[in-house]
């Protein structure tokens, strides 16, 4: 959520309506071999020893002074609600993105805990309600923009973290590694990876009847900013008309509060030129106000994973998404594994369609979502040798698979039963005839 524009286009230059999507089309597949990858990881900041008691803004903001200071490779900031947040730089392999990010966590955690603080990985704070730390006119603006509807945006915003895996667009050319598939594989996957990561089961410390709660609030934002776009077409072509029919979120200012307008979207923003002609720069900014589970951006970003727990469980989710993407083998097993899937998405784009919603509120107790997460956490691990991983990255891969995946639960379970001290059986939707 702490995107910034991409300087990809020139800015100050008015923007047509058909320039809008030459350029949506230039710029958000760039095709060829899977070379690179990359993770953001979110993560709360608490007391090191009480995280469910509130870190006052003054900490924080000393705590984030002292980080900044950090030789980092992984660009290092700060969500709306005080969450931190580590960028890594493309890397050239699995093991060099995982020791890159790992080598810098910890350092950040060093520096953290001389202030007794800590790092706590989890998809939507279980103990506080949204508290903005940062008041900047972005984020004024997609207050004001999320409080029409509800208050999961604020939520969104202040109480929720991920782990997004980013990966090259793939080939121009069709096949297992082709942009046309992996952008289809992404969405069906994609529930797939989100039932097996879910943890995010409680909201004020009850449970909310959710694994991903976390999901839950981008649901509830809606279709026009936080929902993909049909997947019955060209990728390039349906992506353009997704961000022309988005709703502008804001309209920029140099100086005092940004425009916030009701309903407008950029195409009609293109035709009108009111309050001003968008410029190429703003068109830009209106990418990175879309949350979609998959977004382009050149590469295609990963959004749908919880924050995960321990001080290594980023990790997991990182090896397995790209072991089934980017190895040929296990991206055509996760193909076929996740196909029979696709009919119960009705042909509506995620995650508002039916798949996704069983996925955030059953995680791997879902019998379906179970059975394609054993077939693709198995072909995960056959291939992660291939792609280099060391045999301590296969091991947190094989371990998970054995404490969650096989026994169809996720970590969201583990809070659950912590929650009352018992194990919770399937519901009744997880039995499926």
């Amino acid at each position: 959520m702490s995107d910034s524009a991409s300087g990809c286009t020139r800015p100050r230059t008015a923007v047509s309506e058909a320039e809008v999507e030459a350029l949506v089309r230039g710029i958000c597949f760039k095709t060829g071999p899977p070379r690179t990858l990359g993770v953001e990881v979110e993560w709360f900041v608490h007391e090191l020893h009480t995280p469910q008691l509130p870190v006052t803004p003054e900490r924080l903001e000393a705590a984030y002074a002292a980080l900044r200071t950090l030789p980092l490779r992984s660009a290092l900031t700060v969500e709306p609600g005080g969450q931190l947040e580590l960028s890594s730089p493309p890397a050239a392999s699995l093991m060099e993105c995982i020791g890159t990010v790992a080598a810098d966590l910890d350092a950040v955690r060093a520096v953290l805990a001389e202030n007794d603080l800590g790092l706590v990985g989890v998809g939507q704070d279980p103990w506080h309600s949204p508290r903005r730390f940062l008041h900047e006119p972005r984020y004024d603006a997609m207050e004001t923009y999320f409080d029409r509807t509800g208050p999961a945006g604020r939520a969104m915003m202040c109480t929720s973290a991920s782990v997004q895996v980013c990966l090259d667009a793939g080939y121009e050319e069709p096949g297992p590694l082709g942009h046309g598939r992996r952008w289809w594989l992404a969405h069906q996957l994609g529930a797939v990876l989100l039932a097996a990561f879910a943890n995010s089961p409680l909201a004020a410390r009850r449970p909310t009847g959710w694994r991903s709660t976390r999901q839950l609030l981008w649901i509830e934002i809606g279709a026009g900013r936080a929902g993909a776009p049909p997947l019955d077409g060209d990728p390039r072509a349906t992506w353009a008309r997704h961000v022309l029919d988005a709703p502008v979120m804001c309209v920029r200012q140099d100086g005092g509060p940004w425009d916030v307008p009701d309903g407008m979207t950029f195409r009609e923003w293109t035709r009108s030129a009111t309050p001003r002609p968008p410029t190429h720069e703003d068109l830009d900014y209106h990418i990175t106000t879309l949350f979609p589970p998959v977004r382009p951006r050149g590469h295609l970003e990963l959004r749908m994973i919880d924050a995960q727990p321990g001080d290594d469980g980023w990790i997991v989710p990182l090896a397995v998404t790209t072991a089934l993407f980017d190895d040929v083998q296990a991206a055509e097993t996760a193909y076929r594994a996740v196909k029979p899937l696709a009919e119960r998405a009705l042909s509506l784009p995620a995650p508002h369609n039916p798949l996704w919603l069983d996925a955030a509120r059953y995680g791997l107790a879902d019998s379906e979502l179970h059975e394609a997460a054993v077939v693709c956490f198995a072909a995960a691990l056959d291939a992660l040798p291939r792609l280099g991983a060391t045999t301590q990255v296969t091991n947190a891969v094989r371990a998970y698979l054995d404490r969650y995946v096989t026994q169809g639960r996720c970590p969201a379970d583990d809070l659950l039963d912590r929650l009352d001290g018992t194990s919770h059986p399937p519901h009744e939707k997880d039995i499926r005839t």
